[in-house]
């Protein structure tokens, strides 16, 4: 299989043949024009013969499938056989190609020398077609394997972000749907606007989250309403202090990039302790950096089960790494009493 397909061969047969065809018309002239145009009819069927069986037969079979030395033999018993074909005298059409007006003086023997260099000579087009039709075929090559691994790695990657969404959204909608349950139970006059910030939450997780990058308000719109549900669970109020950076709405961040961060403090600080439970979280906006830190405390008795955050930190890393790799800097600190995060982000 031709690796740039029939009409690019056919393409570079016609392209290099009338070269080779022109060549010797801009050299000769038309002073004899019958000798000009059967050596440049011998020039085109030769190269015609070299390019064809170079572009569909070796370069396929035998340099795209790393057999390059066989390539290198191959290519030039190709040249010699143009050059007999075309040029030996012994061909039942060497008196064509070699008439009155082409014919070479033959009362001279020539060394072996002369010999090599009248085939180089000779040959010269062909060997010169054959190497610029392979540069022009390895191009190609190259440029479509370029593109190719281009977009599986775009696939890739994609699939493996819904992978990695589809495993924190769930979790988010199950803490969200018991905060909105349990404020149902006790026949809250504030379902109404609750039920109004998980519909927000659910609309971001549902569209906005299927583009690879969203307005940084929008992100910080469903931190304020996953924040406000999940200050339900006590009606006294929870000690969760929230400084967030505005003044840039506009930059664009990968969604639900810190919102894992925020929902491991929630499920890890015992936050409904009130004398020992609490949270801190604060974004800043510097130009095209956002720097973002989580804080929440440490319970003495924690339990050994997901004690550091599990699936949802695992995944938000592997996100960091395709959505930023080499523009962020996380920082994950554990004590005894305090569990830290901070995040840097080159936008």
């Amino acid at each position: 299989m031709n690796v740039l397909g029939k009409k690019s061969t056919w393409l570079q047969i016609l392209f290099w043949g009338v070269v080779w065809v022109l060549i010797p018309l801009a050299l000769v002239g038309f002073e004899n024009l019958e000798r000009t145009l059967i050596r440049s009819l011998q020039i085109f069927l030769a190269v015609f013969l070299v390019v064809f069986i170079n572009l569909e037969i070796l370069l396929p079979r035998l340099y795209f499938r790393k057999k390059v030395w066989f390539y290198i033999l191959s290519s030039i018993g190709i040249i010699i056989l143009a050059y007999l074909l075309f040029h030996w005298d012994g061909m039942p059409w060497s008196d064509f190609f070699d008439s009155n007006h082409n014919r070479r003086p033959r009362h001279r023997q020539s060394s072996r020398y002369a010999y090599i260099f009248r085939f180089i000579r000779t040959a010269s087009p062909y060997i010169i077609a054959l190497i610029g039709s392979s540069l022009f075929a390895i191009a190609n090559f190259a440029s479509t394997k370029e593109k190719e691994m281009a977009q599986l790695k775009s696939e890739k990657l994609k699939a493996e972000m819904n992978f990695l969404k589809s495993q924190i959204n769930p979790h988010f909608l199950f803490n969200a749907l018991n905060n909105i349950y349990t404020l149902s139970v006790i026949k809250s006059d504030d379902t109404p606007d609750n039920l109004l910030k998980l519909s927000g939450m659910l609309r971001y997780m549902l569209y906005d989250c299927k583009e690879d990058r969203v307005p940084l308000k929008k992100e910080l719109e469903y931190i304020d309403n996953f924040v406000e549900l999940n200050k339900l669970k006590d009606s006294k109020g929870l000690n969760i202090e929230l400084n967030i950076d505005r003044s840039q709405p506009n930059l664009m961040v990968a969604p639900l990039i810190f919102v894992p961060f925020i929902e491991n403090a929630f499920k890890h600080s015992k936050i409904e302790d009130l004398d020992k439970g609490w949270i801190k979280i604060n974004l800043k906006a510097e130009e095209n950096t956002l720097f973002f830190n989580v804080k929440n405390s440490v319970p003495e008795l924690t339990s050994t089960k997901d004690s550091v955050g599990g699936i949802g930190l695992k995944n938000v890393k592997r996100q960091l790494e395709l959505l930023y790799p080499g523009n962020h800097e996380l920082d994950i600190q554990k004590t005894a009493n305090t569990f830290d995060v901070s995040l840097k982000i080159n936008l």
